[in-house]
């Protein structure tokens, strides 16, 4: 399978063109957003879990990126609600299950570095903010390696940034309000992927955003 697999060209996914299907394990649904390869693929994707359900024992090949978007993500390293960031290197091993309230995750696989050993949980509704670059700007830094910088980024209402380059590219998941550039509105649950030197000038409106930004791994 091919999906978006195009990385020279920007493709944004809204929320109301979202296609749920069917995983391998009863219970656990995909929305499928980029996607190389069939059932062990370099992917991302939201991945949706009945209450209750399990996914079989898997060894991430390729690493594995995950954002808890909603109710409570477990396996038998422990539990992660709503708001944890998980990064599982190369070579590791779970088996993801979820109890009685189910779970949303965005995630991302075989997109790991082969040098990026870093194993972390976050708890993003712990951790500090700090001052982004313009005022209404803040910034939570989740990972770096190398080019590659994660963070969720939280915008005031009415809050303009300066118009830039994507070096690297640059990807966004928007996890609550609207996110604006001269393109268009992103509101929640929207995805965008902007490739190498890409430029926009992004701003908000009376509703602020959240977002989790991704740069410089395309």
């Amino acid at each position: 399978m091919r999906l978006n697999a195009n990385f020279e060209s920007r493709v944004v996914v809204l929320p109301e063109q979202y296609v749920w299907t069917d995983s391998p394990m009863p219970g656990v649904d995909r929305m499928m957003l980029d996607r190389i390869g069939d059932e062990v693929a370099r992917a991302t994707s939201l991945v949706r879990y009945a209450p209750g359900s399990v996914f079989s024992p898997h060894t991430h090949s390729g690493g594995e990126e995950i954002l808890v978007l909603e109710g409570t993500f477990g396996d038998e390293h422990g539990l992660y609600p709503a708001g944890t960031y998980i990064r599982n290197p190369i070579g590791t091993t779970h088996t993801p299950k979820v109890g009685s309230e189910g779970a949303l995750i965005f995630v991302k696989l075989h997109q790991f570095d082969e040098e990026d050993s870093a194993q972390l949980v976050v708890n993003t509704q712990t951790e500090s903010w700090r001052p982004g670059l313009v005022p209404g700007l803040s910034v939570m830094p989740l990972h770096q390696h190398k080019h590659e910088n994660v963070a969720l980024v939280k915008w005031a209402p009415n809050t303009q940034f300066q118009t830039h380059r994507h070096w690297g590219g640059e990807e966004i998941y928007v996890l609550d309000g609207v996110f604006r550039d001269e393109h268009g509105e992103y509101p929640k649950g929207s995805w965008i992927r902007s490739p190498h030197m890409s430029q926009h000038t992004p701003f908000t409106g009376e509703e602020g955003a959240l977002i989790y930004v991704k740069t410089g791994h395309l």
